[in-house]
């Protein structure tokens, strides 16, 4: 595929913006993305002609009623569902919080729940808080050299007691993509509930929830080019059984029973106007990619053409940078091993070098990348890096280019050579 980075880069204002004389290289992806002048501009649009509250009768009233049905709209193309099964929120923490209270509620002491040593701490904070309920907390292992969810332990920890499993798509703090549609699956065959936290995996590639089968699934707009607001997928029979946590005049029927409160809706404005744009990407590059659109029509084979285009872009330019981050001395890659499925996000630690002073010698070059542990908390202890740092993480996104790629690499070579 021939794909155009610097057309790509020309929809992005922040791409003009300079540190220190240093064009600025956005490394940092996994935290959010940069936005197009397209999604700026709807929201702007939005605040400027139709900023209302809903159901009125009156012009700007009815326009955002219609603006939030097609929002819906949009994101059901996006992951692959119905638009009654979409709910807007705050961000997927507030999300996910409101949607373990809301499960918990019609569980009891004993009842057990699992989650992964790999998730982010919003999707394991809100069911440890379930703990002080008498509710059993179990937390899957990972493969400290892969990387990976440890299945055995999975499978070992499913049983007629498990009420909810709790999984991410993909690793925020390595990369990882899991298996999800097995685990799925095999929480299935005991009975319980599945939450998937897709809010890393989205920008990453299709998302098919039908297909996964999961019962809820979560991401955020503003990890693919959107603004702040968080997402959540629900199969509708299994919200409508919810007892959601809602004023009581809220609606209570999907998808409008999760939702409280006055909406972001210029956030939402905009988090359709991602889409849109992601589907545009997909009208460019869609004919290589014929063979795994089969079936799909519409904007939703847009979509899907655009996240497999975008992959098919991001994925050998994030080889280039493990392969030279392998060859600079006292570096050690932490993800998944060559050939597992992964997204482009790359963390690693440096010998002697605190992953703090590796994020300031870059940035001081213009290069944002992020150090810490991302709230991926529990792996990062796991690994062992807590104490020391943890990890400096690298998100290579489809407006960055390979020679941001290897100025990233030349100045962390400089650096172990000090």
């Amino acid at each position: 595929m021939k794909y155009d980075v610097e057309a790509m880069r020309k929809q992005f204002p922040a791409m003009e913006r300079k540190i220190n004389g240093y064009p600025a290289a956005y490394l940092d992806g996994p935290g959010g993305t940069q936005v197009p002048q397209r999604v700026i501009d709807k929201v702007v649009d939005y605040l400027t002609w139709h900023n209302c509250n809903i159901h009125g009768v009156f012009a700007t009233s009815v326009e955002t009623d219609n603006m939030l049905l097609e929002t819906r709209k949009a994101f059901a193309d996006f992951i692959g569902c119905s638009w009654d099964e979409v709910s807007f929120g705050a961000n997927s923490t507030t999300i996910n919080f409101n949607l373990a209270s809301a499960i918990a509620r019609d569980l009891k002491p004993g009842d057990e729940v699992i989650i992964t040593d790999i998730d982010h701490e919003c999707n394991r904070g809100p069911w440890e808080m379930q703990e002080e309920r008498g509710i059993i907390i179990h937390n899957v292992k990972v493969d400290l050299e892969k990387c990976i969810i440890d299945m055995n332990d999975f499978k070992s920890k499913l049983n007629d007691k498990t009420k909810v499993a709790a999984f991410n798509y993909a690793s925020n703090g390595v990369g990882t993509i899991s298996d999800v549609k097995t685990m799925v699956s095999m929480a299935h065959e005991v009975g319980a509930l599945t939450i998937v936290d897709a809010v890393h995996y989205a920008l990453h590639g299709p998302i098919d929830v039908k297909d996964l089968d999961t019962d809820f699934l979560f991401c955020s707009a503003y990890k693919f080019f959107g603004p702040h607001i968080g997402v959540l997928y629900s199969k509708k029979e299994k919200l409508e059984g919810l007892r959601t946590i809602k004023v009581k005049e809220q609606d209570d029927f999907a998808p409008y029973k999760f939702e409280t409160g006055t909406l972001n809706h210029e956030g939402i404005a905009g988090a359709a106007e991602a889409i849109e744009f992601i589907a545009s990407i997909g009208e460019t590059y869609g004919s290589e990619f014929e063979k795994e659109l089969k079936g799909f029509i519409g904007r939703r084979r847009n979509v899907v053409a655009g996240m497999l285009a975008l992959e098919a872009y991001e994925q050998p330019i994030t080889e280039h940078f493990i392969d030279g981050l392998e060859r600079i001395p006292g570096v050690r890659i932490y993800g998944p091993p060559k050939g597992y499925p992964r997204t482009s996000t790359v963390s690693f630690t440096m010998k002697n070098k605190s992953p703090r002073e590796v994020a300031e010698y870059l940035s001081d070059r213009g290069i944002f990348v992020w150090d810490g542990d991302f709230y991926a908390s529990k792996l990062v202890r796991v690994l062992g890096l807590r104490e020391s740092g943890g990890l400096v993480r690298v998100g290579l996104a489809p407006y960055n280019t390979m020679e941001e790629i290897d100025r990233t690499l030349n100045a962390i070579r400089e650096l172990a050579e000090k």
